[in-house]
C-alpha cells in the first residue's frame, strides 16, 4: 500500500484521489462577447450594455449528453460546472433571482441538464459557484467591481449590505445542494481579502471569509451533503488544495505541520477559462499529457478547463485537445487511476526525461517516457525487483537486463543495481509510451 498519508479533511476524497482527472466546464454570459470570462470588469462594461448578453443568451445547440460523452472518452471521471460565474448569472432556475438562463432565450435550466447528462455516464458531478458577483445589488463596489471607476463609485456602496448577499449565496447553494440529488463537489471561487486597495479608498477592500460569511456558507453545505468535497476558496480550510494555472513542482504540504494536502491542479486548454474566439495559446497535445502526468507524479488530480461556446458547443480546437486525452487514456489510463507519487525509495530512481507513478497498492511502478530514448531505459536501484515489464499500450513485453547495458561487452552502465529496459529503436504510435514494471 502507498505510504502517503494525506491531511485529514471533512469530506469523503478517497474516490477523488482515485480517479485523479476531471472536466471544469467554465460557460456564461461571457460566452457571447467570447473574449475572457472577466470581459465584465476587463472592460468596465455597464449592467445597462451587459444586458443585451443576457438578452441573447440562446445555445441553441447545447446537448449535454455529448458534452458528458466527450468528457468519458477522454477518461475525465468527474466534472465541475460554473453554475455562476462573476458576472452572476445562473445557469440554473433560482427562485431568488431573475438572471437566470430560464429567463433568457434559452428558457432552460442548464445545470439540470448538465447534472443529468453526465450522472447517466456515470461521472460524479461537481459545482462551481462564485463567492463574488457583479451582478447582485448587494455585493459592494471594490478594486475588481465593473463600476470601480464610476465618478460615483463610492456612492454606489450607499445602501449595499454584505450580510443580505451572504444569505442570497446560502439560499443559492441550498437550492443547488438540494434539486439535484447527490453532489459530489462544491468549487467556490474565490476570496481576495489580502488585495490591498488604492490609497484613499480603503472602502474599496477585499473580500474574505467574514464577508461570505464562509462558516454558516460552510455549514449550510455540509448540513445537506456531509459527504461533500469542498474547496479551500472560502479562506475556511477544506478538503482541497486548488493550484491555478500553475505545474506543481513537488506535492503540496501544510505550510505549518507540513502534511500532504489533498489538491487539484486547474488548467485550460488556452490562455483564458471561459470561451475566447481570437485566443492562440492553445497548448501542444505533448503538454496536455505532461500536465496530466506531472500531476499524478506528484499526488494531485488534473481539472482541464473547456469553455463552450454561446450556441453551447465545444470548440474545434477543444474537441481536438479532448481528442488528444482520449487517444491516450484509451491504453493508458491505468498509470493514471488509483495512482499516485512513486514510494519515496524509488523517487530517486527515475531516470532523465521520465516520470514514475505507482499504484496504490505499491505493486506496479509506471515508467513515462517524455523522451524517448535509444534503445535502453536505466534505472539504477530496481535490479532484482521486477518480474515482467510490458509497454502499457499494446501489453506487449519489454526485455530487460540487470547489471549492465549490453552492448558489445563494453560494460557500459555497470552496476549491481541496475536494471536495463531494451526498448524498439523506433518509438511506437504513442504520444507518450508507458512502461509497465511489475514489482516482486
Amino acid at each position: 500500500m502507498s505510504s502517503y498519508v494525506t491531511k485529514k479533511t471533512p469530506g469523503d476524497t478517497a474516490w477523488f484521489t482515485h480517479d485523479r482527472f476531471g472536466m471544469f466546464i467554465h460557460w456564461g454570459l461571457y460566452s457571447l462577447p467570447a473574449r475572457h470570462e472577466w470581459i465584465k470588469t476587463r472592460e468596465k462594461i455597464s449592467e445597462e450594455k451587459y444586458d443585451k448578453y443576457f438578452k441573447y443568451f440562446n445555445p441553441d445547440l447545447f446537448d449535454a449528453r455529448e458534452w458528458a460523452r466527450q468528457a468519458k472518452a477522454a477518461g475525465m471521471k468527474y466534472a465541475v460546472l460554473t453554475t455562476k460565474h462573476h458576472e452572476g448569472f445562473c445557469l440554473f432556475d433560482s427562485q431568488y433571482t431573475d438572471y437566470k438562463s430560464t429567463n433568457t432565450p434559452c428558457g432552460r435550466d442548464l445545470v439540470r441538464e448538465y447534472v443529468d447528462a453526465f450522472r447517466a455516464e456515470g461521472l460524479k458531478i461537481g459545482f462551481y459557484y462564485s463567492l463574488i458577483d457583479w451582478h447582485h445589488p448587494d455585493f459592494p463596489v471594490d478594486m475588481l467591481h465593473p463600476r470601480r471607476d464610476d465618478e460615483n463609485a463610492e456612492q454606489l456602496n450607499e445602501g449595499r449590505d454584505m450580510r443580505r448577499y451572504a444569505q442570497y449565496m446560502r439560499d443559492q447553494v441550498t437550492e443547488l445542494l438540494t434539486n439535484y440529488g447527490k453532489i459530489d463537489i462544491l468549487w467556490f471561487d474565490f476570496s481576495y481579502s489580502g488585495h490591498v486597495p488604492p490609497e484613499g479608498k480603503e472602502w474599496m477592500k477585499g473580500k474574505g471569509k467574514d464577508d461570505w460569511e464562509a462558516e454558516a456558507l460552510i455549514k449550510t453545505a455540509r448540513d445537506l451533503q456531509p459527504g461533500i468535497i469542498i474547496d479551500n476558496r472560502t479562506e475556511i480550510e477544506q478538503d482541497l488544495w486548488t493550484p491555478e494555472q500553475y505545474q506543481m513542482t513537488e506535492w503540496l504540504r501544510d505550510k505549518e505541520t507540513g502534511e500532504l494536502l489533498t489538491w487539484e491542479a486547474c488548467q485550460t486548454f488556452s490562455g483564458s477559462w471561459g470561451y475566447y474566439r481570437d485566443e492562440m495559446t492553445w497548448k501542444s497535445p505533448e503538454m496536455l499529457i505532461r500536465m496530466l502526468v506531472n500531476t499524478v507524479a506528484l499526488g494531485g488530480n488534473l481539472l482541464m478547463n473547456v469553455g463552450p461556446t454561446s450556441r453551447g458547443y465545444f470548440d474545434y480546437r477543444a474537441e481536438e485537445a479532448l481528442k488528444v486525452y482520449a487517444d491516450w487514456m484509451k491504453y493508458n489510463s491505468r498509470s493514471i487511476y488509483g495512482c499516485t507519487m512513486a514510494e519515496p525509495d524509488l523517487l530517486p530512481m527515475c531516470p532523465a526525461d521520465c516520470r514514475f507513478t505507482q499504484s496504490e497498492d505499491g505493486k506496479r511502478l509506471y515508467v513515462h517516457l517524455f523522451a524517448y530514448p535509444y534503445k535502453h531505459v536505466q534505472i539504477k536501484g530496481l535490479a532484482g525487483r521486477v518480474d515482467y515489464a510490458q509497454f502499457l499500450h499494446d501489453g506487449s513485453e519489454v526485455l530487460f537486463t540487470e547489471r549492465s547495458v549490453n552492448h558489445f561487452g563494453d560494460g557500459l552502465a555497470e552496476g549491481d543495481d541496475l536494471l536495463v529496459l531494451e526498448v524498439p529503436e523506433v518509438k511506437p504510435h504513442c504520444l507518450v509510451p508507458v512502461i509497465e514494471l511489475f514489482l516482486k
